[in-house]
């Protein structure tokens, strides 16, 4: 009595014959499906299925883990190729600096704003609805036209914001770090506003102080050697004092409180379903507590006089 062999072929290639089955849903599967399992080979729809029933590893704030500070690479390419930018057109710096109630002079120098302001004087900043100049000018930094130490204000940020930014991103995940850093550049700029508003302030340097104070906060969260770290904060401190004669320390001061304030809040806000609803709301409120102190501080220059 003859017999034939039942042949068998790929569920998703009925064309190619094959022997081999999947461990969890047995359909057989050809080579080109074959997805090396712990035991035996899985189809292409049972690894998908199996993914999606692993638990997303988390950082200690809840943000998801990622290994590539990509963020960090990011803001680093975009500093640079703004700074490119002015390269070609030095215009860029006074058009998206921060200046607050401002006035441009005829002479080419900022004043404070007064209404009305004198003829051959132009309203800039805040007072003339630029509100972008908030974010805008963390992003600047000074021109080749300062001469060495133009080039040596974004070498010696981008340096800070390379060797912090590879500790704080994966500490914090992608999203989270992101709002720290912009929050951080706010609270700097609101703070030069609220004390200095004549000047035409620009760099990284408070948002990169917003970072520094969340790797100081963050390291005592996960019980790294605070020896360290607290070396590294005696460094920072120090950078500080030292802007207080050659830059602007109140954009450092400001990204620093603003920062710490937002990693205190993303460290140690209880595991729950509700934390990070928590953490997003605690940004939020970071960010109009900002915003209505600039438009208070706004208000109020509006009314005053003229000063160099």
């Amino acid at each position: 009595m003859d017999s034939e062999s039942t042949v068998t072929t790929c569920y998703r290639h009925p064309e190619v014959e094959c022997h081999v089955r999947c461990t969890r849903c047995e359909r057989y599967i050809c080579p080109d499906c074959m997805r090396e399992a712990a035991v035996g080979f899985q189809c292409p729809e049972c690894v998908r299925e199996g993914a999606r029933s692993v638990r997303q590893s988390r950082t200690v704030v809840g943000g998801r883990v990622s290994a590539v500070p990509v963020v960090t690479y990011v803001l680093i390419a975009v500093n640079v190729l703004v700074y490119l930018a002015e390269l070609v057109r030095p215009e860029i710096v006074d058009r998206f600096a921060m200046v607050g109630a401002g006035l441009l002079g005829p002479d080419g120098e900022h004043y404070l704003w007064v209404d009305p302001y004198p003829a051959g004087f132009s309203p800039e900043g805040l007072v003339d609805g630029e509100w972008y100049r908030l974010l805008t000018g963390a992003f600047l930094h000074l021109p080749p036209t300062e001469g060495t130490f133009g080039i040596a204000h974004i070498v010696m940020n981008m340096l800070a914001l390379w060797n912090l930014g590879r500790l704080v991103e994966p500490m914090l995940g992608r999203v989270h770090y992101l709002a720290l850093y912009l929050l951080s550049a706010l609270g700097g700029s609101v703070l030069v506003l609220l004390i200095a508003p004549e000047d035409a302030v620009v760099g990284a340097s408070g948002a990169i102080f917003g970072v520094g104070a969340a790797y100081y906060v963050m390291a005592r969260r996960v019980g790294v050697d605070m020896r360290q770290v607290n070396r590294f904060m005696t460094g920072l401190l120090l950078w500080l004092v030292i802007s207080a004669v050659v830059t602007s320390w109140e954009g450092h001061l400001g990204g620093l409180l603003a920062g710490g304030a937002v990693a205190l809040v993303f460290a140690y806000v209880p595991r729950g379903s509700r934390r990070l609803l928590i953490q997003a709301g605690a940004c939020v409120a970071l960010a109009v507590v900002l915003t209505v102190a600039a438009v208070l501080k706004v208000s109020e220059l509006t009314g005053g006089g003229i000063a160099q």
